[in-house]
């Protein structure tokens, strides 16, 4: 019978291994800690989009609130606001009195000359 001996590259094979198998879950470990779905990189990147976002939120917030303020002026159980009512008539019908004088609050686009 035989005896069977290792050859030198089953030897290096056998004594690498584990150490080889080591480094390669630390490399990929600390690839995704740092360029990873969750690693540091995106983390950056993730609290600009937060801060935009947050600022996106607060612009809308007021202008929530200016609306729910029309809608509670209009609230039929306390009564209709007069001026919000006759602003709001106003603006359907485009009718102002003579003696009127309107100032417009917001910079409209000049009028298309040749008219």
């Amino acid at each position: 019978m035989r005896s069977r001996t290792a050859s030198p590259f089953q030897t290096l094979l056998r004594r690498a291994g584990l150490p080889a198998l080591t480094l390669i879950a630390i490399g990929f470990f600390g690839y995704n800690a740092v360029l990873g779905p969750t690693g540091i990189m995106q983390t950056k990147q993730t609290k600009a989009e937060y801060e935009q976002k947050k600022a996106e939120y607060g612009a809308l917030d007021k202008q929530r609130a200016a609306l729910k303020n029309r809608v509670d002026l209009l609230d039929k159980k306390r009564g209709v606001d007069p001026d919000l009512a006759d602003e709001l008539a106003r603006k359907q019908l485009n009718v102002v009195r003579p003696d009127e004088v309107v100032i417009p609050l917001q910079k409209h686009a000049p009028a298309p000359a040749g008219r």
